[in-house]
């Protein structure tokens, strides 16, 4: 029989701790937290305020250095990076989508996605740019700037330009929280799809239990610890999981 081994985590923290300060005023934002973040799925992370959501999500993709522990993207170890080498890693491995969308006001939607090309030193290919904007629903708008888009539509240029190196992990803080009911709806059935139909390893900070029953995996942090997961999950499932976190 031919078995073949499973792909390794696209995303794997082992032991990780994060702390801020020192001695009297150190605060642990991150405590001995072990996670496998599974390749080709989509995983939410949700817990309270403070909980160190963001900082979960800053260590794995290595934009911020861990106090003790490893991380791994894929089959490398970034624990110990070059500051040079996590950059590039960042330029081809990672993608990043934020809350703020973090667009350039002086470029289109066309030059915005292309800019991770370029920065990687390399010169995009107008036919990708524009298969990505059309994977976004956004290929008619591509001149437009941002201040020319809605926030729903500056959201999806965000993740096409995340998504235009073909990134092994999509990193997703709050995707959906400046945005309305159905902007959010449809930013949201963009990440699926691109999961479902394209394998992309997705990992997303939010605190809206709707937009966490969208992903296959919700992981639930209080205190820097991971203290609960849930797969398949429902609305009302991780409404309730999170009031019980908060209570």
């Amino acid at each position: 029989m031919n078995h073949t081994a499973p792909p390794p985590p696209a995303v794997r923290l082992d032991g990780v701790t994060r702390v801020y300060g020192a001695h009297g005023t150190a605060v642990r934002a991150l405590d001995g937290v072990d996670l496998a973040f599974p390749a080709g799925s989509w995983t939410a992370v949700m817990g309270p305020s403070g909980s160190g959501k963001s900082t979960l999500l800053h260590c794995a993709a290595g934009l911020e250095r861990v106090t003790s522990g490893q991380v791994w993207i894929g089959e490398e170890e970034i624990t110990d990076a070059s500051d040079d080498h996590l950059t590039r890693l960042r330029r081809t491995e990672v993608g990043f989508a934020f809350q703020a969308f973090n667009l350039i006001g002086a470029l289109t939607a066309e030059q915005n996605v292309a800019l991770p090309l370029r920065l990687a030193g390399r010169k995009p290919d107008r036919r990708e740019v524009h298969r990505v904007l059309d994977a976004v629903g956004l290929a008619e708008r591509r001149r437009h700037r941002p201040r020319e888009l809605s926030g729903g539509q500056q959201q999806r240029v965000a993740i096409a330009r995340a998504m235009v190196t073909r990134p092994a992990v999509l990193f997703a803080d709050e995707p959906t929280g400046a945005l309305d009911t159905k902007a959010a709806k449809d930013v949201l059935a963009l990440m699926r799809s691109m999961v479902d139909d394209h394998g992309q390893s997705t990992v997303m900070v939010t605190h809206d239990p709707a937009a966490a029953a969208s992903a296959d995996r919700v992981v639930f942090l209080k205190d820097g610890r991971v203290i609960d997961t849930l797969d398949g999950p429902s609305t009302a499932d991780v409404a309730d999981r999170l009031a019980r976190l908060e209570a």
